[in-house]
Parts: structure tokens; C-alpha cells; sequence
């Protein structure tokens, strides 16, 4: 605190120079290793610097270094946990490497819409990240124009990429594929599947890693039954499947649809994991705590996160060759909602007193 009672502000940059005698622009200079200024100098803005407990954030790096040192991410939903994860490793990458970041929303998936807020990202200089699950997500990746700096998190791709896509991913279909192989070795004849939206119209990595469990197995493939991201769509699934006494197993797109269709195997009588094994997608926070818990393939959105941005932080200072790659391997949780199919099924499916409609 200084005498009149406010808090003192940060030295600026132009404090420094006022205190070292020289120019603000070779207090810069100083600061990011110009050879030009002479060591004496260099010296006295050393010592002001010190003096003064300077510190330089982004913008005065920017102003120096004629870079803008902020990324901008494009995503359709912040809230969703593998969004919001994607979104914490953006911003602890970011943050440790002293850069910015904004984020844009992709309130529609109109060409109109997206190749707007494609602009305005684009005017904020710097470089950009595009969450590409979904379809405003993919059309904003597509719209970005050329020569601008861009990294998309993305689905698995249907086959590897060249070195002009520069994007991550995790490997969604190596996960389906771990957790169906878990519910057929426990003894159940096939396993359904809650499907999460697909970015494309091509059916989703996940589908088809699903898929592919099955017919190396030599099971049956159910049809998927299309759920949404959240519960209601994983309710209103399992509504289904709970009338069925052959689906003895459920694989579900994420945590979210596993725990809708929980709750109406619940109310329908159908015990977990006696009666259906239910496995989800993710491993979520909450997956550990459900009654019982969530077997679940877990995900590290977080490390995505962080990798989007290295892979961009690398193309802005150009210290790096854009590569696209996959981001860790998927590792399968087994919990409490997996077990082995009991023969014959001990109760009959039934429809619980206190049941809530599909929303």
C-alpha cells in the first residue's frame, strides 16, 4: 500500500524506461535478447527491471515481438465434460507459455453463423483451436481461411491424415472396441449400444469400434439406438432396452447416457449389474460415485487439451512441424456396473411406481 491508501499499480514497461534512461522500445529490445542494445545498457534496464519487480505480460510481449499471443478456441458447448476438459488443457498449456485465451461459440450450425464467428476469431490475430465434435464444429474448421494458424480436435479420423490436417484426436475407436470386448467376456451374447451425435454423417469412430468387437466375436449387432449428450437421451434409451430381456449388456456413448439409462433400468425392475451390465464412456467425475459405479473407458480430454495447444504454440513460433496424431491410449475402468450375465435373469422387467416421462 503507498501513503494515500491505494494499491500501488505494476510497473509498466514505460516505467522501466523512465528508470533506466533509454527508450521503451529498447526496454523491449532488452526483454526478448535483441543483440543491437549495448551491455551497459542493457545493464541499467536489467537493474531498473529488478528494481521496479517488472513483470511482462502478453500484451507487452505482443508489442515486442510483433505476435499476437492469444489462441482462440471455436466449440459449440462448454459445459459437457470432455468440452470443458478440452478446454482446461487449452488454458493450462496456454497459461504456462504466457499466452491468452478467448473462446468463441458456435451458437448454430449455419454456414452463416459459423463463418461469422469464424471472422471474429480471425480478427482477434493469434492463432485458433477448433472442437470438432460436432457439426458447427467441423463447418468452422473447414471455414478457416487459409494462412491462418489452426489446430482441430476431432473425431477419429476414418484413416490417417496427411501432414496438411492438423489436428488431434483420441483413439474413440480403439476405446469401443476395449470396453465391448469387456461385456462379451463376461458371458453376454451381445452388447447394445447408446450412441453420442456423430460430427459427420459417417457412422462415429465409437460405432464402429463397437461394431467391430462385435463381428470379431461373432455376436450379434443390434441396431444402435441414437442417443443425445445428456441423460434425458440416455433415459429415454434405456426405457427401451428395459423392456427387452435379451440386453443383457450396454455400452454407452458417454457417462452422461449411462446414467439415463441407470435410472430407467431402475425403475423397471432390471438389476445392475445381476441382470444388465452397463458400461459408459469417459470416466467422468461422477462416474466413480453412481450406485453402483460406472465401469467407463477413460478418456484424457485434459492431455488433448494440452496437446492441441502445443501442437499450435509450436506452428505460431515456429519451432514445430504440424504433425496430427492421436493423444494417449483409451484404459478401460471395470466398477461395479459390469458382471457376469446370470442365467436365467432373476426378475422380470417392470415398470417402477415413481418412473418419470421422457423429457
Amino acid at each position: 500500500m503507498n501513503v494515500t491508501g491505494h494499491t500501488t499499480r505494476p510497473a509498466s514497461i514505460r516505467d522501466v524506461a523512465d528508470a533506466a534512461g533509454v527508450s521503451y522500445q529498447t526496454v523491449s529490445r532488452v526483454i526478448n535478447g535483441h543483440p543491437s542494445v549495448r551491455p551497459a545498457t542493457r545493464d541499467r534496464v536489467l537493474t531498473a527491471i529488478e528494481e521496479l519487480g517488472f513483470r511482462r505480460n502478453a500484451t507487452a510481449h505482443a508489442l515486442a515481438s510483433g505476435r499476437s499471443r492469444i489462441v482462440t478456441v471455436l466449440t459449440a458447448n462448454t459445459t459437457h465434460y470432455g468440452y470443458a476438459s478440452i478446454l482446461q488443457g487449452i488454458e493450462e498449456a496456454a497459461r504456462a507459455a504466457s499466452y491468452a485465451v478467448g473462446i468463441g461459440v458456435l451458437e448454430s450450425a449455419g454456414e452463416a453463423a459459423v463463418k461469422a464467428e469464424v471472422q471474429r476469431a480471425s480478427d482477434a490475430g493469434g492463432g485458433l483451436i477448433v472442437i470438432a465434435y460436432d457439426r458447427a464444429g467441423v463447418r468452422a474448421l473447414a471455414a478457416v481461411p487459409a494462412g491462418l494458424p489452426v489446430v482441430g480436435v476431432v473425431e477419429t479420423p476414418a484413416s490417417p491424415p496427411g501432414g496438411e490436417s492438423p489436428w488431434v484426436w483420441a483413439d474413440d475407436r480403439a476405446a469401443a472396441h476395449e470396453a465391448t470386448r469387456h461385456l462379451l467376456s463376461l458371458g453376454h451374447d451381445t452388447v447394445h449400444y447408446v450412441a453420442i451425435p456423430s460430427s459427420t454423417r459417417r457412422t462415429s469412430a465409437r460405432t464402429a469400434g463397437w461394431r467391430q468387437a462385435l463381428r470379431e466375436a461373432g455376436a450379434a449387432e443390434p441396431r444402435p439406438l441414437q442417443g443425445s449428450w445428456g441423460p434425458a437421451g440416455g433415459y429415454a434409451a434405456g426405457r427401451r432396452l428395459a423392456r427387452d430381456p435379451a440386453a443383457t449388456a450396454i455400452l454407452c456413448g458417454n457417462d452422461d447416457l449411462a446414467l439415463g439409462v441407470m435410472r430407467a433400468l431402475h425403475e423397471a425392475g432390471r438389476a445392475i449389474p445381476d441382470e444388465v451390465s452397463v458400461a459408459g464412456f469417459d470416466d467422468s467425475p461422477l462416474a466413480a460415485y453412481l450406485t453402483p459405479s460406472l465401469t467407463t473407458v477413460r478418456l484424457d480430454f485434459t492431455g488433448l487439451g494440452r496437446a492441441a495447444f502445443g501442437l499450435l504454440h509450436g506452428v505460431l513460433e515456429e519451432s514445430a512441424t504440424v504433425a496430427p496424431h492421436p493423444v494417449s491410449a483409451p484404459e478401460l475402468v471395470a466398477r461395479e456396473s459390469s458382471g457376469p450375465r446370470q442365467h436365467p435373469p432373476r426378475h422380470t422387467p417392470r415398470q417402477h411406481p415413481g418412473a418419470v416421462p421422457p423429457t
